[in-house]
């Protein structure tokens, strides 16, 4: 009879279990490494992956369970790949089960070896990468300019993270495209991690015209499951030689991985919010170094981390000053609210001059672009008689007035009510929109420009399949005169008619408790800018505005004079006094209960349990920005050490205690560690 074996298996054990997501399980046979299964968890069957090497194999006990089903017919997931998985869990102080199955497709999950079998086999049947790798000659490509070609050659002989610094409209994607098409010559995969899922259609176009003969699939929260497992198979088995996706992508298994991209690495959807609170983009740098490929970070506002470690010579920097095709940055011109007389009772939409320019812009058949970074139609309706707002029952937040449905909405919890016909507390009939959304400067604008085509791009005119693909086609065939939107307007399009670019109401991150909102600022308008002027033709007259109510504050300066590294600079010598990073790590621990006492007592506990720790400091116990949502209240608590390893070795070994001090606050709902934080 054959003796049992012991395979150490990563599963989905409860968030912060003191096994770390590692159960012993006995197997008739030793299983490689990586090898999906299927075993028992409770009364329940779950997935699992073997995560112990055959190697260390031990005879297994009478007490241990056996395997219920192992998925022999998927190739097991590399040794690569389970190393970022113990990485990123460690980093980020995750169970290794939670994080490992957390990242397969759903579908994987719960599927069983007969009909999976039947798929990888459909799959296998496609020609291998190799088998075509000669044949797949590149479409018709433009001439690289003098900076491109340089920074190509700099790419090509790299042994560091490369930094492209290129300023909107500098040919960066055309650098991605060589960059890729140099490790599919090499027989090698490409991954290209995006920020958002509008960029994706875009960019996957540009490679699909580029590399005709080349499999390429997508990965993001846009996909439905079957076309998730589709793709993330046909990847895993390297059917797929290249790779687009948002965060989530990183994770790809790919066994000929040569390159990764990263477009907008400064952007913050690439750090996870839920969950296992990851950033790709750091991911995808520590992947490429443990795999010694090219990892490529592309961005004309690059995030300070990044840039500080391009001047401590960590990352190689390559700079992209100038646009192709005779392109100019736009002049940026500051309007100052401060100095313009009142409309009435009414403050004015846009300044006069504002106004003209965009009325010029209409009579050339050019268009202009305005941001407004809110969307609906008003932040919150109000009764003038009685002062009553339109609060959100369950959040510590105004639900927003949006007009075409007559709803009010909490962007929070998602709580949707038709507007009240009166006041609810004094029964007022005339209740009035405070402040200005999306929706509402479309409706000024048409009527401050009769006959003018004016359209809104945010996430409520683009919810339908298709909806902003449409609407982006709208723009580019010249059928819109006047384009409002959000922040979604800012990156990555390729506006040729755009000349003008203006910002309505940018100041409010001026002055936030959170220390990298104006980073995020700076970065938004410089994408912004780099939406006009892209057409040499009109490049001249191009223009980007800005209403503001402080035109002396530095971050306009280094705006107007389009002079990214005196504003980073500048940012980085504030850093470094007030001790915040990227000269200092974060960690945040965030607490969940019905009750705000219940929240604050176990951070309180949890920061007794931090006392012994020397080079860390732990602060009090403070709400975030928005203190309830969905009827629960949140509190955080934020450590901070000047070494990142002090830090790492501290969450190490405090998490422990805050497992077993979760079970003596009954009334706690969830807590997390949010290791490197964006938003404080």
């Amino acid at each position: 009879m054959t003796e049992s074996v012991l395979l150490s298996v990563a599963v989905e054990t409860p968030r912060y279990s003191s096994v770390g997501g590692l159960l012993d399980y006995a197997s008739e046979q030793t299983l490689p490494p990586g090898t999906l299964v299927r075993v028992p968890l409770g009364r329940r069957d779950m997935p699992g992956i073997v995560w112990q090497r055959s190697a260390d194999a031990a005879p297994a006990t009478a007490e241990l369970r056996p395997l219920a089903a192992v998925l022999s017919s998927l190739p097991p997931l590399a040794d690569e790949w389970r190393e970022l998985i113990d990485f990123a869990a460690a980093y980020y102080q995750r169970g290794v089960g939670e994080l490992a199955l957390a990242v397969l497709p759903p579908d994987l999950r719960k599927i069983d070896d007969t009909p999976l079998a039947r798929r990888v086999a459909r799959l296998q049947q496609r020609p291998a990468a190799a088998d075509t790798a000669a044949l797949a000659t590149p479409s018709e490509r433009p001439e690289l300019n003098a900076e491109q070609a340089a920074a190509l050659a700099a790419i090509g002989a790299a042994d560091k993270p490369v930094l492209l610094h290129g300023v909107t409209g500098s040919g960066k994607t055309e650098v991605y495209l060589r960059a890729a098409e140099a490790a599919l010559q090499q027989g090698r995969q490409a991954l290209v991690l995006v920020p958002e899922i509008n960029l994706t259609p875009q960019l996957e176009a540009r490679f699909a015209e580029r590399f005709p003969r080349h499999l390429m699939v997508s990965l993001h929260s846009g996909l439905t499951p079957a076309q998730r497992l589709r793709h993330w198979l046909l990847a895993h088995l390297g059917r797929a030689d290249l790779v687009l996706g948002t965060r989530l992508a990183v994770f790809a298994s790919m066994p000929r991985l040569g390159l990764v991209v990263v477009d907008e690495e400064h952007d913050p959807s690439f750090k996870q919010q839920e969950g296992a609170r990851y950033s790709a983009r750091d991911l995808a740098v520590w992947r490429a170094h443990r795999l010694g490929v090219t990892v490529l970070l592309g961005s004309a506002t690059p995030s300070l981390e990044t840039w500080q470690r391009a001047l401590e010579g960590g990352y190689l920097r390559l700079a992209l000053e100038r646009r192709i095709g005779g392109g100019v940055m736009p002049t940026v011109k500051l309007v100052d609210m401060t100095r313009l007389p009142r409309d009435g009772a009414q403050e004015r939409v846009l300044a006069p001059p504002l106004l003209a320019a965009i009325s010029e812009r209409i009579a050339r058949g050019e268009q202009s672009l305005l941001l407004l970074n809110r969307r609906g139609y008003a932040p919150v309706l109000h009764c003038g008689a009685c002062g009553w707002k339109s609060g959100c029952p369950h959040c510590s937040a105004w639900r927003v007035f949006h007009k075409a449905d007559r709803t009010l909405r909490c962007h929070h919890c998602g709580l949707t009510e038709r507007v009240p016909r009166a006041c609810p507390d004094c029964g007022n009939l005339d209740l009035a929109p405070l402040g200005r959304g999306t929706e509402k400067l479309q409706e000024q604008l048409a009527a401050l420009l009769p006959g003018a085509r004016v359209a809104r791009l945010d996430a409520d005119s683009t919810r339908g399949e298709g909806a902003l693909q449409q609407q982006l086609g709208a723009v580019h065939a010249g059928e819109v005169d006047v384009l409002v939107g959000t922040q979604m307007l800012a990156k990555g399009h390729d506006f040729r008619r755009v000349t003008l670019v203006a910002a309505v109401n940018p100041d409010t991150a001026l002055f936030s408790s959170d220390f990298r909102a104006p980073e995020r600022l700076f970065a938004l308008l410089m994408q912004a800018a780099g939406r006009a002027g892209r057409d040499a033709a009109q490049a001249e007259r191009s223009e980007m505005w800005v209403q503001t109510w402080h035109p002396r504050h530095p971050l306009y300066a280094a705006l107007k004079a389009h002079d990214y590294e005196a504003y980073a600079t500048a940012q980085l010598g504030e850093r470094r006094a007030a001790g915040l990073p990227p000269f200092a790590s974060l960690a945040l621990l965030r607490a969940e209960a019905r009750t705000v006492e219940v929240a604050r007592a176990f951070l309180h506990d949890a920061s007794s349990l931090a006392a012994a720790h020397a080079g860390v400091t732990v602060y009090p116990p403070v709400p975030p920005p928005v203190a309830k949502v969905a009827d629960v209240e949140r509190m955080q608590m934020l450590v901070e050490s000047p070494s990142r390893r002090v830090l790492q070795r501290m969450l190490a070994a405090w998490l422990p205690g805050l497992h077993e001090l979760r079970a003596r606050h009954k009334g706690l709902l969830r807590w997390a560690v949010d290791v490197d934080p964006l938003a404080i």
